[in-house]
């Protein structure tokens, strides 16, 4: 699997080329995490929010379908004891309903067949009244960083199945059904969109 041959080389991504961007998106997100919350995290990939994310909830269930990502991430989250990692399909998640408080799934939506189907099963997933916290990566009219990144991920085997700007993200999550989604931008070498919908399953 392309994911878990990337593993050992995502973080240069994560830190040093969009560095910037996802520190304010770990920052970002663990503001909208609360103290009780039993928090899941789907497409963890190496742990860089899950990370952020810890320290600010009861409980984290990390998840990823890479098992090379899945170790990265164990060995980073080792330190918390309310942390756990484990093996997830984000199509088809093994959880109850209602099961967290807040459900996050980071820079994956862009990479699925059918990501409708993954947004019923976070929704599924995550308390009436809870958090679906899905930012992904986006590109701008223009913007040559953001193309190049695209260009060398596919040619490495990402497998992008679609590439969102600002605009076409929100107009993905209405399409959806969700219509109550809020969305900031995160700007930057590669830009990401925030997406928070109050979950109303």
């Amino acid at each position: 699997m392309f994911w878990d041959r990337a593993a050992i080389f995502y973080d240069l991504f994560g830190y040093i080329y969009n560095g910037k961007v996802n520190k304010r998106l770990c920052a970002a997100v663990s503001e909208l995490i609360g103290g009780d919350d039993r928090v899941l995290e789907c497409a963890c990939g190496t742990g860089m929010i899950s990370a952020a994310a810890a320290p600010k909830c009861r409980e984290l269930t990390a998840t990823d379908y890479s098992e090379g990502m899945l170790k990265r991430a164990e060995k980073r989250l080792g330190r918390f004891d309310n942390a756990k990692v484990c093996f997830a399909n984000i199509t088809k998640l093994d959880f109850d309903d209602e099961s967290f408080d807040t459900v996050i799934a980071a820079n994956v939506i862009h990479l699925l067949d059918d990501p409708k189907v993954s947004l019923s099963e976070l929704s599924r997933v995550c308390k009436r009244g809870g958090k679906l916290i899905i930012p992904t990566y986006i590109g701008r009219e223009g913007s040559k960083s953001g193309k190049a990144f695209v260009r060398s991920a596919e040619k490495a085997g990402a497998g992008f199945k679609r590439q969102f700007t600002l605009e076409s993200y929100r107009a993905f999550f209405v399409a959806a059904g969700f219509s109550n989604v809020k969305i900031t931008e995160i700007a930057g070498r590669v830009p990401c969109a925030v997406a928070v919908i109050a979950n109303r399953r």
